[in-house]
């Protein structure tokens, strides 16, 4: 239990201690964000804040996670627990490694195209998704050796088996939540708060199924830890960049950091076959992707049956909708991480102790 404290606050130093020296690298190199013409003007003045912050955060949770997840397999080790998990396929930490590092090489490629290049357009959307789709794929199948095919249902305790067709949905959700946190990534601060609050309510969530239920969701201890580890991890990662990325932003994490984030969040759901508990813990996420995907399909409806296309929004992702309507950014910010913490109560409170 003392690593599950001792992990996030050397990672909350580590970034502390790194991040100045990131910053000013990245401004000599003139690793600088590229802003999008039509975005809000606002934003303009953010023209070459450093980017790829999310490959410091990356770098720290795996490092820090991997060094208390070794430690407390030699504590395990000692007292006799299980001595041949660790290097094994079924550590279910090497999962969430896995896509965390493979979204977050895919995030750098962009980032590198659109700051170095100056290539505003980054990486073609459809090698985006085929990068993002490969990494889900090569997920979800070991995830259906590994963890099974069946997951628990909310407020039931109940399981549903999915068979086959668990790899094509795991595929498309690892797809969907790693696209989600890069739209959220869109304000200073925002994801970086967002997830603070999300990766402690799924530490706190794996803590609780595996010590009060009972449940050995997490495919035994030695896996269990480990990914609770990740979790609190992260969330120390995300404190410590936060002291640099909230309004004015000195930094940013870009695709780097937003997509090996949304990878996470989905992947350690799975882990913990709690997958269905996502749209409610990940509410906002969802909310800006609908709202993406309901501006660009209203807009294309009504272009092709008025010729002119409307909007139902300002704009999109919503958090720019409130922006256009004069909300100060700070102010967004706080209130969609009130809701999120508003959601991470709820979700915390779906599980059944006994």
């Amino acid at each position: 239990m003392l690593y599950l404290f001792a992990a996030p606050v050397l990672a909350v130093a580590l970034m502390l201690i790194l991040m100045p020296g990131c910053i000013k690298e990245l401004r000599k190199l003139k690793f600088g964000q590229t802003m999008y013409e039509l975005g809000p003007q606002t934003h303009l003045n953010k023209k070459g804040t450093p980017n790829m912050g999310g490959l410091v955060i990356g770098l720290v949770t795996v490092v820090v996670t991997v060094l208390f997840a070794a430690l407390n397999y030699s504590r395990l080790a000692k007292n006799g627990g299980e001595l041949a998990r660790w290097w094994t396929l079924d550590n279910g930490l090497w999962g969430l490694l896995f896509v965390a590092l493979g979204a977050m090489a895919i995030g750098f490629t962009d980032d590198y195209t659109k700051d170095v290049k100056k290539n505003h357009e980054g990486l073609k959307p459809m090698q985006k998704v085929a990068g993002q789709l490969v990494v889900g794929l090569v997920f979800s199948i070991w995830a259906y050796f590994y963890v099974g095919s069946d997951v628990i249902l909310p407020f039931t305790g109940k399981t549903w088996n999915l068979g086959i067709f668990y790899i094509p949905l795991i595929t498309l959700t690892v797809l969907f939540m790693t696209n989600s946190a890069n739209l959220q990534d869109g304000l200073d601060g925002l994801l970086s708060s967002v997830t603070v609050v999300g990766m402690i309510a799924f530490g706190v969530l794996a803590v609780l199924m595996s010590r009060l239920t009972g449940a050995k969701a997490l495919l035994g201890e030695t896996s269990r830890d480990a990914v609770a580890i990740l979790c609190f991890t992260l969330a120390g990662a995300a404190i410590g960049f936060l002291r640099f990325n909230h309004y004015p932003a000195q930094i940013f994490m870009g695709d780097t950091g937003s997509l090996a984030i949304g990878g996470v969040i989905a992947v350690f759901a799975l882990c913990i076959r709690k997958e269905l508990l996502l749209p409610l813990l990940c509410g906002v996420f969802l909310v800006e992707s609908f709202s993406v995907m309901m501006q660009v399909g209203y807009f294309k409806y009504t272009k092709r049956k008025y010729g002119e296309g409307r909007r139902v929004f300002l704009m999109a992702p919503i958090h720019h909708h409130y922006q256009k309507k004069g909300y100060f950014e700070s102010k967004i910010v706080v209130r969609f991480w009130i809701v999120q913490l508003l959601l991470a109560a709820i979700t915390l409170a779906t599980l059944k102790i006994r």
